[in-house]
């Protein structure tokens, strides 16, 4: 156990970083430069912080908003459709249902679509649950417009966010039916468990291959996924975990070459997000080796 309330609170900073950015490695870069800050207040300085927690996510908050006002002018030259970038969990994480909901690449768009301030204010209050007090103090609001500011996410995400939550046992049956339907290059088995509305979206980057814009409906999906097994011996699908939910990666000459993520609803698939940007799979992949 540490005494340091940075370490403390590290994975707590990671998060409200990671959930305001959708970029671990933009999170990692927040959360060092919030050290980098702490380390420089002496002892006595210290010593007045009455609550180091809540100095901390205000410093990470506000480091967080300068970098989203940065990545937002990077973005709108972004080539293709932007996705978050992948985050490695364990299946212990999808326990926490609430936690997992608001990492899951589902959440993560729908926060994509709010304006900077909105996003922090929904992620400190929603799931971490600060008081209004402490929120406003970190993003520099009255209290009673964080409330406002509050309300209006809270209504825009609702709007948004898939409705029907799927339990874990049903998420890794479902996934894993598309797993090897896609290794085995099975179109009736990919159209079984692809709802017909099924949306893919797929994030390149403009560095490698993929869609512009999302594909929609199972009849142009299905055949998509199945060609892939067309692609050779050194083609292998591989379960994982992403993002508190059941995934997987799709690896080429035993290099990862996607990450895959879903949503589900009533048994079957509805979103599907690869990413393949291999500056976004850059970690996931050391992080992958490292766990093997």
């Amino acid at each position: 156990m540490t005494d340091d309330p940075f370490l403390t609170h590290r994975s707590l900073l990671f998060t409200v970083a990671y959930e305001m950015l959708g970029s671990a490695a933009d999170a990692e870069d927040v959360v060092q430069e919030t050290w980098l800050r702490w380390a420089d207040l002496d002892a006595g300085a210290r010593g007045e912080v009455r609550d180091p927690r809540a100095y901390l996510v205000r410093v990470v908050t506000r480091q967080a908003l300068n970098r989203m006002r940065t990545l937002a002018r990077r973005r709108e030259e972004y080539v293709g459709e932007w996705l978050p970038e992948p985050l490695l969990t364990s299946p212990d994480v999808a326990e926490d249902v609430e936690l997992a909901e608001s990492v899951s690449f589902a959440m993560l768009t729908v926060l994509e679509t709010l304006g900077p301030t909105e996003r922090a204010v929904f992620v400190l209050r929603e799931v971490f649950e600060l008081p209004y007090e402490e929120i406003a103090a970190a993003v520099g609001k009255t209290a009673a417009a964080v409330r406002q500011l509050a309300h209006r996410a809270r209504e825009h995400v609702a709007a948004r966010r898939p409705r029907v939550r799927v339990s874990r046992a049903e998420q890794v049956a479902v996934v894993e039916r598309f797993r090897v339907a896609v290794r085995d290059g099975d179109l009736q088995g990919l159209l079984d468990v692809l709802a017909p509305d099924v949306v893919l979206v797929s994030d390149g980057g403009g560095v490698v291959a993929a869609a512009r814009r999302p594909i929609v409906a199972a009849r142009r999906v299905a055949p998509l996924l199945a060609s892939l097994a067309e692609v050779g011996g050194d083609f292998t699908v591989l379960p994982m975990w992403l993002n508190g939910a059941p995934a997987m990666r799709f690896d080429l000459g035993g290099e990862l070459d996607t990450a895959v993520s879903f949503v589900l609803d009533g048994g079957r698939i509805t979103g599907i997000y690869a990413v393949r940007n291999p500056d976004k799979l850059a970690r996931l992949g050391a992080e992958a080796r490292l766990s093997r």
